[in-house]
């Protein structure tokens, strides 16, 4: 699976206080935005228009180079966007903000909190207005904007010794092709992939409830099994082919980009074995039909016992028990599928400090405040998130396994084990867009519906892609 299947970012979803994936870290939701293409080209342009009218890092405490240079004085106005955690964590969140001005009196903080949609939109708008706050919550999308552009201080510059106290990684996340060491912004809360399906259809089916498929390969065996086991009454698990790639191409050992990374290179028999795979079971009824084109009924249908495999995100397992008690009491948690990988992969939000701050001092000591580890336990306690900060994610919290039969409970600490060697090989490729994701889904419907050989729908998709890539490569 790849971050789609994560639930929307808790913390923006409204729900649970929150509920999916992404609701706190965003799904990697690049639908239904301004391309980011687009986004790019405007913000290009808002760049050069600040960088003619002062110089890039032109303001005070600036470094030669561009980087602000810390003064030793934590002092200051600073400004701090977040994205759409007021009113269900105002508390939380002017909590932390309080405590750090009682630590740093000569500090005012003061905080903003925008909605979701349009957020990368208005970033733009204020680039262009030369507007940008001191401290801004970002997601993969929004970071890829800024920090390509050189508005993003270098936090491993600005504070040299923080490295250590993030899992490698989320820290390793911020780096920027070409950049060296450069780390552009400081790791806040993750949610990780995990796996969860219903034991007593598992059993059904003749298989054994401790052993969960590890592979690719063998979960669309179990699915096989599953299939013809069901009668029809229940599904293996959704096709959502937006959802599951590239993620399930990186766990079966497909390359996705060359090395260069300036074209797609997936075209290669595994890829093929894939469509194939979904093909038969499509046929066979592991998974719902209107499932190849949406998938957003996972959580129903899982709760009403119509779905094997369930949320591969903890926080949807709030959704389950809250709505479906009877499926969440046969709910088992595991380890996510990796396959050849071995781990997952991480996608955290994140804090970056404006490069041109007038109070670099002020505006690092706070992100990182925000992002210590008591403070990311203390948020994780209110939401289903993690720390990225590698002392929180060893609280005692995260390893508290109960009596070991309460899902949510498990899913806990199943995804913070994960989450330790989580690395960013697995994390789906920033030239994998919108735009390159929906043309390979387009080949991929058609290869499982038996409409195009599947071997073609391969060869199409790749070369949909690249031409797409190509385009992109050209307007940036």
């Amino acid at each position: 699976m790849t971050r789609r299947h994560l639930d929307p970012d808790p913390l923006c979803s409204g729900r649970d206080t929150r509920d999916t994936r992404d609701a706190l870290v965003p799904r990697d939701a690049r639908s239904n935005r301004t391309p980011l293409p687009v986004l790019a080209a405007a913000l290009t342009v808002a760049l050069m228009s600040v960088t003619a009218a002062c110089g890039v890092g032109g303001a005070e405490g600036s470094a030669a180079e561009g980087q602000p240079k810390r003064t030793g004085k934590v002092s200051g106005q600073i400004t701090f966007r977040t994205l759409q955690l007021k009113p269900n964590f105002t508390a939380y969140v002017q909590g932390v903000i309080d405590a750090f001005e009682k630590k740093y009196p000569d500090v005012k903080v003061t905080w903003e909190d925008v909605p979701g949609d349009g957020y990368n939109e208005k970033l733009v708008a204020d680039a262009q207005a030369g507007g940008l706050p001191d401290v801004v919550n970002l997601n993969t999308d929004s970071f890829q904007l800024l920090g390509d552009r050189g508005m993003l201080a270098d936090v491993a510059e600005l504070d040299p010794k923080v490295a250590k106290e993030y899992v490698p990684g989320a820290w390793d996340q911020y780096k920027l092709p070409g950049k060296r060491d450069g780390v552009y912004a400081y790791p806040w809360y993750v949610t990780p992939e995990i796996l969860t399906y219903n034991k007593e259809l598992f059993a059904d089916a003749g298989l054994d409830v401790n052993k969960p498929p590890t592979s690719v390969e063998q979960f669309f065996d179990y699915a096989e099994r599953i299939a013809g086991a069901s009668g029809g009454r229940y599904t293996a698990f959704m096709a959502d082919p937006k959802g599951r790639l590239p993620g399930d191409w990186q766990k079966m050992g497909v390359p996705i980009l060359n090395k260069e990374k300036n074209a797609f290179v997936f075209d290669t028999p595994k890829a093929v074995e894939w469509v194939q795979r979904m093909k038969k079971l499509y046929a066979m009824g592991a998974m719902p039909k209107e499932s190849l084109t949406k998938a957003d009924d996972l959580a129903q249908l899982y709760g009403a016992g119509k779905l094997v495999f369930g949320p591969g995100s903890p926080g949807i397992l709030k959704d389950v028990k809250r709505n479906s008690p009877a499926a969440y009491g046969k709910t088992q948690v595991a380890k996510a599928v990796t396959g050849k990988l071995g781990h997952i992969g991480i996608y955290t939000q994140s804090l970056g400090v404006r490069k041109d701050t007038k109070h670099p001092d002020a505006a690092a000591e706070f992100a990182k405040w925000v992002t210590n580890g008591p403070n990311q336990v203390a948020f994780s306690k209110q939401v289903t998130i993690y720390p990225s900060n590698a002392k929180g994610l060893a609280d005692p919290y995260f390893a508290d396994q109960g009596d070991g039969k309460d899902p949510e409970t498990m899913a806990r600490t199943v995804g913070a084990e994960e989450l330790k060697s989580a690395q960013l090989d697995a994390n789906t490729p920033v030239e994998w867009t919108t735009q390159v994701g929906d043309a390979v889904v387009r080949e991929m419907q058609k290869g499982i519906r038996g409409e195009e050989d599947a071997t073609a729908a391969v060869k199409n998709a790749q070369e949909a892609a690249n031409k797409i890539l190509a385009q992109q490569k050209k307007r940036q």
